[in-house]
């Protein structure tokens, strides 16, 4: 027999505010402050420290000796939620980086002015959105700086892009006299602007490949100076990422793309542990924590199983608090009866399969766990702390995937700063910079 202690309560209190997810298409409406009076309320959410955040940027902008400063926030800003992260960092960023023409249009959406320059691929159909949306685009085929360049004429602008260069990674870009026929042709449409180059390290987390790293430093710059032989001239060279700027800041050349690093992530456990000795004042603090609720407590009796597949029995009577939250929310599969959660400040081991939208932990060593009560699924919970790398390392994984697979519907929340301070959301400020 399966005795429940109590179910989930709906008094005021017990849950966050409803607060719509970044780009929600349920089309709740909203107030100047973002909240989100007929949403439903949440089960899970995720809290955004955008004091942590705006010191990470500033230190890293910092390091990057005045070179432009282009804030990554791709991919739903790593997980951290596209729209808060920009607001917050519009004033310390030269440039925001995405990944798609659908995240630049949700930045201008957003009212964001700084320039943005989309990284990952822009269909040719697209163009004349991504003109629309004076956004920056990385070229490296002829079909799409055409298609870009008659969308530029038809808005009546000019359009700045950037050449992807290859240099060893063997993803996007070209090399060689691929890489010069495409810079003449587009320096012949008259509506494109080369602006820039850029290219990325394949092995730069990895002290021990420096070699490597250094050798693609040199090729960049051999593919840049043969693009000014054939009188192509890119002003704005990026070649640093988060990972690059931290161990080998002359990479910064005069652009740095940062990413995982603003989000107080570190892009490798080798990263870290070089950055101890190379760049000591650093110091990145984790902005995100993710959360949800105890929807119910019941005791199980010792030898019964919990759970599909009856993968987990309990020796002893045991206190298992059900978690509203599972694998659709981001919280994979991979941590049953393997993860661990925070509840009161004292750790709770998952139990049993994590489900679609259900996780057990058991309580059983953690007094007066009640329905309702707040738990940490990553982040900080008293003096206890569950991070992206431990969950990574059990899952074989890196802490990018961890935060970055967070379902991007749940809403993304400021939080109070662990100094005591609100922690936003920062407006934009309504200027160009182009």
């Amino acid at each position: 027999m399966v005795h429940t202690e109590g179910a989930l309560s709906s008094r005021a209190g017990q849950w966050p505010a409803p607060v719509p997810a970044p780009g929600y298409t349920g089309h709740v409406p909203q107030t100047e402050n973002g909240s989100a009076p007929d949403a439903p309320t949440a089960l899970s959410w995720v809290e955004i420290d955008t004091h942590a955040l705006l010191r990470n940027a500033r230190a890293l902008k910092a390091r990057a000796g005045g070179g432009l400063f282009i804030a990554v926030v791709k991919s739903n800003a790593y997980g951290h939620g596209l729209e808060l992260a920009a607001r917050t960092l519009a004033d310390t960023a030269d440039w925001f980086g995405v990944n798609s023409l659908a995240e630049a249009e949700r930045l201008r959406a957003a009212g964001i002015e700084n320039p943005v320059i989309i990284l990952g691929r822009v269909p040719p159909e697209d163009a004349d959105r991504a003109a629309v949306a004076r956004a920056r685009v990385v070229v490296y085929d002829r079909e799409l700086a055409d298609a870009l360049a008659a969308a530029a004429a038809r808005q009546g602008v000019r359009l700045p892009v950037h050449l992807k260069v290859e240099t060893g990674t063997n993803r996007q870009g070209l090399r060689g006299d691929d890489l010069v026929a495409l810079a003449r042709h587009c320096a012949s449409l008259h509506a494109l602007q080369v602006e820039g180059a850029s290219m990325h390290f394949a092995d730069v987390e990895d002290a021990a490949a420096e070699g490597f790293t250094r050798g693609q430093r040199e090729a960049f710059l051999g593919e840049v100076g043969r693009l000014r032989e054939a009188d192509v001239r890119p002003s704005v060279l990026h070649a640093a990422c988060s990972a690059a700027l931290i161990l080998y800041p002359e990479t910064v050349l005069n652009a740095v793309r940062v990413g995982v690093a603003l989000y107080g992530l570190w892009p490798s456990a080798e990263t870290r542990r070089e950055a101890a000795r190379r760049a000591p004042e650093l110091q990145l603090r984790p902005v995100l924590a993710w959360k949800t609720r105890v929807a119910q407590v019941k005791t199980v009796p010792a030898g019964e199983t919990v759970g599909y597949g009856l993968t987990h029995r309990v020796e002893r009577d045991a206190r298992i608090a059900v978690l509203a939250v599972g694998y659709y929310d981001g919280y994979d599969r991979g941590l049953s009866s393997r993860g661990r959660v925070l509840v009161r400040g004292h750790a709770a081991p998952i139990v049993g399969r994590v489900c679609m939208n259900i996780a057990m932990a058991d309580v059983t060593d953690v007094p007066g766990v009640a329905a309702g009560d707040e738990v940490v699924l990553l982040g900080r919970g008293g003096r206890e702390a569950v991070t992206a790398e431990e969950i990574a390392d059990m899952l074989d994984t890196i802490n990018y995937e961890v935060v970055a697979r967070i379902n991007p519907e749940l809403p993304r929340v400021p939080a109070v700063s662990e100094f005591g301070a609100p922690s936003g959301p920062v407006p934009a400020t309504a200027r160009s910079r182009a």
